[in-house]
């Protein structure tokens, strides 16, 4: 397949568009996406960026085809990873939820700008000297050895709120600490102030950089054709928002997705340091000549980071502290929807909503205190949300019959309020 000028135009165009249509489609009303529409525009993304694989095919471009697909699950990864961030991010900012999807295509556009910068910079670099895949690969080993470090000592997420970026910003504009609709400025008192809506998306952009560190230099691993890096990452970071809302809740339970993609990374690295060794021309290695060391073929770096991927998800999901999280996410998802349970709710609806919460509560008394010291927001027996709806039960009279769990639940803390 001839990748020309006209490749390039289409192709962008093309990406430019889908971008716009997410912003006059779908963000430009605040809502929180039902799980329906999460799920078909999350199908049609993905099918769109596996289809986009095909045309190499058409073409008979089995090389690119082949790279494509695997940078295209590689940078899916890590940008499911990015998600981990932005959520911590938007907590951090307490994020109306009608308003997070237009953070996080925010985030994803800033997120394309960048590392389409880095890429067409990591382009001209390596075509001007082919050794700088040393350092990409060093830069990786490190990468994937802090992480894994991180996560073996147990370290809590830092607080990425609180990055440059955002302390410049308020340093020198004034910043308002409520939420003005989705307004990236109000007036407050004949001043315009930014609104931490404009704050978040500050905080975010700043992260996106940090991210296409990297990204690039590990998708680079993969192909060094410019135009296959360029669309791999593009489709990857497309779609994203739908999909958060269609998996959340199963982010928080990839509870070993660090580790996969730490070995991903370090994967990589080794990949590019081969790489680099194969075609050497530093004088101090081998004599400036080209070392004869194995090199990693693309379809084995494509099998290679599928099965890193499904053997993390497969373990985390199934794991003890997977299945700890799990009881107690559900816990606190039956809980909240039996509280806010209106009057029009019929007995049948009240005595379903109670049986599926008395169902996971109890699945998460059984667990041991150690996950719920670890995986509980607060230290605490309970989450504050389990514990008032079991209390709001125990004093709603049209659940007089309530059962012996809501009465465990409250008198092991006692109430709330």
């Amino acid at each position: 397949m001839e990748i020309n000028g006209l490749t390039w135009g289409l192709t962008i165009a093309l990406i430019v568009g889908l971008l716009a249509f997410d912003y006059f489609a779908h963000v430009r009303k605040a809502h929180t996406p039902t799980i329906k529409e999460a799920a078909v525009w999350s199908g049609i993304y993905i099918g769109l960026a596996l289809a986009f694989g095909l045309v190499f095919f058409a073409f008979g471009d089995t090389q690119h085809a082949v790279e494509y697909y695997t940078g295209y699950i590689l940078e899916k990864a890590l940008s499911v990873d990015n998600l981990f961030v932005f959520l911590v991010i938007m907590a951090s900012f307490k994020v109306p939820r009608d308003y997070q999807q237009k953070v996080l295509l925010f985030g994803i556009t800033f997120a394309l700008i960048s590392r389409t910068a880095f890429i067409l910079l990591g382009a001209a670099i390596i075509n001007m000297w082919s050794d700088v895949f040393y350092l990409f690969g060093l830069a990786l080993l490190l990468v994937a050895g802090n992480q894994l470090k991180g996560e073996l000592a147990g370290d809590d997420a830092e607080d990425e709120a609180d990055n440059v970026m955002v302390r410049l910003a308020k340093r020198f504009l004034p910043a308002s600490d409520t939420y003005d609709g989705d307004k990236l400025f109000s007036v407050q008192n004949g001043t315009r102030v930014m609104t931490p809506m404009l704050l978040v998306m500050v905080a975010i952009g700043a992260t996106d950089i940090l991210f296409a560190f990297d990204s690039i230099p590990a998708i680079f691993g993969v192909t060094q054709e410019a135009y296959i890096v360029f669309t791999a990452t593009a489709f990857s970071l497309m779609g994203l928002r739908q999909l958060y809302f269609l998996i959340d809740g199963l982010l928080d339970r990839l509870v070993y997705l660090s580790y996969g993609l730490s070995a991903i990374l370090a994967f990589i690295g080794v990949k590019l340091i081969l790489h680099a060794l194969h075609e050497n021309n530093l004088p101090f290695i081998n004599g400036g000549e080209n070392v004869p060391v194995a090199t990693i073929p693309t379809p084995v770096s494509l099998i290679v980071v599928v099965a890193i991927l499904l053997i993390t998800v497969a373990v985390s999901l199934l794991s003890p502290k997977g299945q700890a999280l799990r009881a107690l996410q559900n816990a606190e998802k039956f809980s909240f929807r039996y509280s806010k349970l209106d009057t029009s709710a019929t007995p049948a609806e009240r005595e379903a909503a109670a049986r599926r919460m008395d169902e996971w509560t109890a699945k998460a008394e059984s667990l041991d205190q150690k996950w719920r010291d670890e995986l509980l927001d607060h230290k605490d027996t309970w989450s504050e949300i389990i514990r008032t709806a079991h209390e709001t039960r125990l004093a709603d009279p049209r659940d007089a019959d309530a059962s012996g769990v809501s009465e465990r639940i409250v008198s092991q803390h006692g109430p709330t309020i």
